[in-house]
């Protein structure tokens, strides 16, 4: 069973890491995420960067994109373990098929971390409990339709931390038999290229379409985008991640499709998850492997109150 860890402890766990005494130096850190063209990658590559230089100010950082092109972080991973780094930061393609490397490297004395998404074998795991992020994003949509009307699931790359988001608005969904879902496995990239490309099809082919579920807010505004250039309107539609783009639209009266999105925080994200691999570096087994942040919906209604990702607030 997953233990699930509050925001606010792992807020102090942070905060108590001000003025570590490490018994063995980070060195060097290997990470490897799924595309730095996403701004939720850069702000985890940054919060990374950020509790790194509080280990050891002069760590060696290595990161690095994948593209979502698996065989291409294996090699990145081998080049960690060439490189002889001591930890790594992962941000895994595929829970299972990324497995093995993750062997090879622990072979190697290096300790994995996944960041966002999980991955079989990983030493540990820190990521938003997606499953949660799906629900209250697809709650939205449930109480906005009144629980009746026509939607779509607007998938994305099969990472665990996208199936998840999907798992929950399904959860959701299921429970309003008032609610057809006419589309759930389309795969919109995780980018608004993706997102508008796709949801021109989505456009085209149904006269109707009440709301859509986005898996990330890239694909949201593409999808937003798509629904403007066709002068559809009267769509609904939600997302996860709480990035600075989806809270500069749901600001702007000129994207009133765009409504909610489930936040996530990124640059805290990889803070943590680099402070449990230095932990494990020098012994300490985390309480649990896998540490789920909880997600917060933002709307139209509340986005004046939201903070935002930290990394705005910590440069």
């Amino acid at each position: 069973m997953l233990k699930m860890f509050m925001l606010a402890g792992a807020a102090m766990a942070l905060a108590s890491s001000t003025a570590p005494s490490f018994a063995k130096e980070l060195k060097s850190i290997g990470v490897s995420l799924g595309s730095m063209g996403n701004p939720f990658f850069v702000a985890l590559s940054k919060g990374a960067e950020f509790e790194a230089k509080k280990a050891n100010p002069n760590v060696k950082i290595t990161t690095v994109g994948f593209e979502y092109d698996l065989g291409k972080q294996v090699t990145q991973i081998d080049n960690f373990i060439a490189a002889g780094v001591d930890l790594i930061l992962l941000n895994p393609g595929d829970p299972k098929a990324i497995g093995p490397a993750i062997k090879k490297a622990q072979g190697a004395g290096i300790f994995v971390v996944a960041v966002d998404t999980a991955a079989e074998g990983a030493d540990a795991t820190v990521t938003t409990n997606n499953v949660q992020a799906g629900e209250i994003s697809c709650q939205y949509i449930v109480d906005k339709l009144g629980g009746k009307g026509d939607v779509i699931i607007e998938n994305g790359p099969q990472v665990s931390a996208v199936i998840d988001r999907v798992v929950g608005c399904k959860n959701v969904f299921s429970k309003n038999p008032g609610i057809k879902v006419l589309s759930n496995d389309q795969d919109g990239k995780g980018s608004r290229e993706g997102g508008l490309t796709i949801a021109q099809g989505y456009l085209t082919r149904f006269p109707k379409i009440d709301a859509i579920f986005a898996i990330n807010d890239p694909q949201a505004i593409g999808t937003d985008l798509a629904a403007r250039q066709q002068n559809r309107s009267g769509i609904v539609i939600t997302a996860v991640d709480g990035a600075p783009d989806i809270e500069a639209a749901l600001k702007d009266p000129q994207s009133p499709q765009i409504q909610a999105s489930a936040s996530q925080d990124p640059f805290f994200m990889a803070r943590r998850a680099v402070q449990v691999g230095v932990g494990i570096l020098n012994g300490q087994k985390p309480a649990s492997t896998v540490e789920l942040l909880p997600s917060k919906l933002v709307t139209r209604d509340n986005v004046a109150q939201y903070k935002g990702w930290t990394s705005d607030r910590s440069q």
